[in-house]
């Protein structure tokens, strides 16, 4: 596969002021680096550092104890360096030792190019990610002429200026992005997803209040007319070679191939077309988000039935999705994919798109990082000052994503219940907590109650009815929540439970002398005669035996009470009698007693008195009572 055309690159440039010594002042242009974080829209001053050993920036500049931490009112430090190993790892290494820009002085005479990162690998990739200075190259004449005003001991300060990297002719901004939809293309395909889940928020914002117009792109290429009828070709192509991309895993044998890419590639551009159509463009960022998430290729999900689905979530049609996509197998151009195969080729002051991912603010191709908070400072670049709309000025992002149609995301319109959850970076399907009772599923099609109290809520999700006063429900709070039919139904719990006929099915009321009526929920049974039927036991017994018997009960129960009471009522009398005799002795004794006794009596007080004595004593004054 080749590229359409004789690639035409630009280097993105941005101003570089010596402002000291006097003898070399002026203004140079340097190339953005294709990592880290420029300044778009903004400028740095600092001192320019050139270290005497490990000098062109390979090594850790702690192995040499060196430090470009800047002290308190000074400057920041901008490292010199040059040659023998990948732009980035220089970077990254003056970063770590307190750097706060680096300069890259080309080793040979030639125009300036473009730093970019290298391939990244598991060892790079680790600090590709995390590189947050800028850099910018310069020639190499220029940057003998800082080394040798350095070296001589002057003292080097320039500025670094963003402000004009960015074209800011009004108050909208025009951006695109070319990017893919393949997610098994290392780390860079993991960068490119999470720079897309991040930035949808602040993207639809200002799509939604008309402060910008974003396009996507996609990246095709053809198969030379040769190869057409080649495995390769036929693998990686649709249209017969004419629009292809690389496979996925690099292996024909296995996995996805490379036309299920491009195929994807295309329905997301549709997908564009059919939002914008209906006024509502920022669809595609979460069309792009939630296919990524519900459709990745590692669980054998990237097919169009997925993609079916996330489509229809978001209240788009499915139809006029398929027909922008046209007839893959077609021998004939598709219009859509050629539009995208001209829109590579560079113009104007835009070069041609080669790499992926690549972002084009106001037909100006981004140079650093692609993360958030750096793309949306060159955005906000882009506009004429004092036009900036509020997000640029502000960290506070509100998407109100879940006004639209939900979001995309499930929803129980009974219980008023949604996975829709507005958030900074923009709108997440995910199952909610609704009274301390937990909801779990994908968020997007499908959530349910889970775990202890998961009947409060709209019943658990299980069948209930109710019926002559009387509510039957299939929710289950044990065993970790599950939907059964209550007794006398039967049925999944869910959706339906059907009443039992025991009578017709025999499972009661199956004595001789039953008769059984079957009623909703439950059952009746009678017995013929004089009999009653015994529930418990399902047989009959005679109703004369019983009431025998409720009589002998009746009786006893009386006589027991009776005999209860007697024997209360005596102990009653006993204690009142006894205590009124008392009462009586002791009055006649007081009455009759001698008075010259009453000397002695405290003589007597503290003596013991055997008890038959006392009641000798008793006795005779109850006899002379009664003389």
């Amino acid at each position: 596969m080749v590229p359409n055309s004789l690639a035409r690159f630009v280097v993105e440039n941005n101003s570089l002021r010596v402002t000291s010594p006097e003898k070399i002042k002026g203004t140079h242009d340097s190339a953005i680096g294709n990592f880290g974080m420029p300044q778009y829209g903004g400028s740095m001053a600092g001192t320019v550092a050139y270290p005497k050993d490990n000098s062109k920036g390979c090594k850790e500049f702690d192995d040499f104890g060196i430090s470009f931490k800047c002290k308190p009112g000074a400057l920041p430090t901008f490292v010199l360096d040059r040659g023998d190993c990948f732009f980035a790892l220089k970077v990254w290494n003056a970063q770590k030792a307190g750097a706060s820009a680096v300069l890259v002085a080309d080793d040979i005479e030639e125009p300036l190019i473009t730093m970019d990162s290298p391939e990244e690998d598991g060892s790079s990739a680790k600090y590709i990610e995390n590189i947050t200075i800028p850099s910018a190259l310069i020639e190499k004449s220029f940057g003998e002429t800082l080394k040798k005003a350095i070296t001589s001991g002057e003292m080097v300060n320039v500025n670094l200026d963003w402000r004009e990297a960015v074209p800011h002719p009004d108050d909208r901004v025009e951006y695109e992005l070319w990017t893919n939809s393949n997610d098994e293309c290392g780390v860079k395909c993991d960068m490119l997803m999470e720079f897309v889940k991040d930035f949808r928020g602040p993207a639809q914002i200002l799509e939604k209040g008309g402060y910008t117009q974003f396009t996507p792109h996609y990246i095709t290429w053809y198969c030379p007319q040769a190869f057409t009828l080649s495995r390769q070709c036929k693998s990686q192509c649709i249209n017969h070679g004419r629009y292809c991309a690389p496979d996925p895993e690099q292996d024909f044998s296995t996995g996805y191939e490379g036309k299920d890419v491009v195929l994807e590639n295309l329905r997301q551009l549709c997908v564009y077309r059919v939002a914008n159509g209906s006024k509502r463009p920022w669809i595609w960022w979460d069309y792009v988000t939630d296919f990524q998430i519900r459709c990745p290729m590692k669980e054998k999900k990237y097919n169009k039935e997925c993609a079916d689905g996330v489509i229809r979530a978001l209240g788009l049609d499915v139809k006029k999705v398929d027909k922008c996509m046209g007839d893959p197998n077609a021998d004939s151009e598709n219009s859509v994919l050629k539009e995208e195969q001209d829109a590579q080729i560079g113009k104007g002051s835009r070069g041609d798109v080669t790499i992926l991912p690549t972002l084009v603010v106001n037909n100006r191709q981004y140079r650093g990082k692609l993360e958030k908070g750096a793309v949306l400072k060159a955005i906000c670049a882009g506009f004429e000052e004092t036009t900036e709309p509020g997000v640029c000025l502000s960290g506070d992002v509100e998407t109100n994503d879940c006004l639209d149609n939900n979001g995309g995301c499930w929803q129980d319109k009974t219980a008023n219940i949604t996975a829709c959850k507005d958030t900074f970076r923009g709108r997440v399907c995910e199952c909610p907590l609704v009274d301390g009772v937990q909801f779990k599923g994908d968020g997007y099609s499908h959530c349910e109650v889970s775990g202890p109290g998961r009947c409060k809520i709209n019943n658990g999700g299980c069948w209930h009815k109710s019926r002559n006063g009387h509510t039957f429900s299939a929710c289950l709070d044990i065993d970790g929540g599950k939907c059964q039919c209550p007794a006398g139904f039967k049925g999944d719990g869910v959706k339906s439970c059907e009443d039992i006929d025991e009578c017709k099915e025999k499972k009661a009321c199956q004595c001789p002398e039953c008769s059984c009526k079957n009623t909703w929920g439950s059952y009746d049974c009678t017995c013929s005669g004089d009999l009653l039927y015994m529930r418990d036991h399902d047989t009959c017994i005679s109703k004369r035996g019983t009431e025998v018997r409720s009589a002998w009960a009746a009786f006893w129960v009386i006589l027991i009470g009776l005999g209860m009471a007697a024997g209360g009522g005596y102990l009653v009398y006993k204690y009142r009698l006894r205590s009124y005799m008392d009462s009586e002795i002791r009055a006649i004794m007081a009455q009759y007693m001698p008075l010259d006794s009453r000397a002695e009596v405290p003589s007597h007080v503290n003596d013991i008195v055997p008890e038959n004595d006392k009641l000798h004593f008793d006795l005779q004054g109850f006899q002379v009572m009664l003389g």
